[in-house]
């Protein structure tokens, strides 16, 4: 056996100052971060790829909606290091000693400033079975949905504490020729611990009326993109979509945690900023201003900067 053989381990730390290559450092996963509070990105992603299995630590700056996908054959498990009140995971909100869990193909969070998130992410061929030894029966269904499921403080802090431990014994380890048994089973070990924090009976009859309410919000969403050059008003995406304000207003606040102006300003925002960055030579701040509604360059300088902490021409002269 070689010494790369011998080292089935992948660990890193990477420290990142820009939202979008945070995003894509997140190998094999589509994800997609939208900045919604002011201030600049400060990242960092701590990782251990262990066989069918990846424990994760992410830590971020500022309040970010997180979308994409991880992948159709694995499972995630995710906590906050510190709970928090702003925190949403696919409609719901997160309290306190909370667990986020389903398939990995659609994951939408909203987390707040300064937030860290505890994560595992484990593949079906190593769920299922290990699922079925200790309950004796099938993987459970609701797995297959995106939940926030309660669990005691106590396990939670367990759960944490664990995890953090794993983390860096496992990045010991990946260092250095090791048995793989040893692995394995620091493997078993936090994934039974995760398992084991969930609660024993899971309710999934408010599923269709979050799902519902997150479809009208993301369609809102769509819409405003759609005319992006010259953007709905609140009244016109509620005329289209057959909805009143308060209702509109309602489901985002139940969703994301805020307003829709607020909220479709911030996306269209960011979209402008990813615009300035990828813009070719002769592309103007203006040109791309009025591409994304703002008519008023002084306003949308302001705005933009109150947002990012930097001019819209200074982010086109990095491009």
């Amino acid at each position: 056996m070689t010494l790369a053989e011998s080292r089935p381990t992948i660990a890193r730390i990477l420290n990142t100052q820009d939202m979008d290559q945070h995003a894509n450092a997140q190998q094999g996963w589509a994800l997609q971060y939208e900045q919604l509070s002011p201030g600049q990105f400060k990242g960092r992603i701590q990782e251990v790829q262990l066989p069918e299995l990846t424990l994760l630590r992410e830590d971020t700056s500022i309040a970010l909606r997180q979308r994409g996908r991880l992948d159709d054959s694995v499972y995630g498990f995710a906590m906050a290091l510190k709970d928090s009140e702003d925190l949403f995971f696919n409609a719901q909100r997160v309290p306190a000693h909370a667990i986020m869990c389903g398939k990995g193909d659609d994951v939408d969070m909203v987390t707040p400033p300064h937030f860290t998130l505890i994560a595992v992410v484990v593949e079906r061929s190593l769920l299922n079975p290990l699922w079925e030894r200790m309950y004796q029966k099938p993987l459970a269904h609701w797995l297959e949905k995106q939940l926030v499921l309660q669990t005691t403080d106590i396990k939670a802090q367990t759960l944490r504490d664990l995890q953090l431990t794993v983390l860096d014994q496992a990045s010991a380890l990946a260092q250095r020729p090791h048995d793989p048994q040893a692995l394995r089973q620091l493997r078993d070990e936090i994934l039974m611990e995760w398992l084991e924090a969930l609660p024993a009976q899971v309710d999934t009859s408010e599923l269709p009326s979050l799902e519902k309410r997150k479809k009208l919000v993301d369609r809102a969403c769509e819409l405003m993109l759609g005319y992006a050059d010259e953007p709905l008003s609140i009244l016109e995406v509620c005329s289209r979509m057959g909805i009143s304000r308060r209702k509109l207003n309602y489901c985002f606040q139940d969703v994301l945690g805020t307003t829709p102006i607020k909220y479709l300003r911030c996306l269209r925002l960011n979209s402008a900023r990813r615009a300035l960055r990828q813009a070719a030579a002769g592309v103007t701040v203006q040109d791309i201003a009025s591409h994304w509604g703002f008519w008023h360059l002084s306003q949308f300088a302001q705005d933009y900067k109150n947002l990012f902490g930097e001019l819209p021409s200074a982010t086109l002269r990095s491009s």
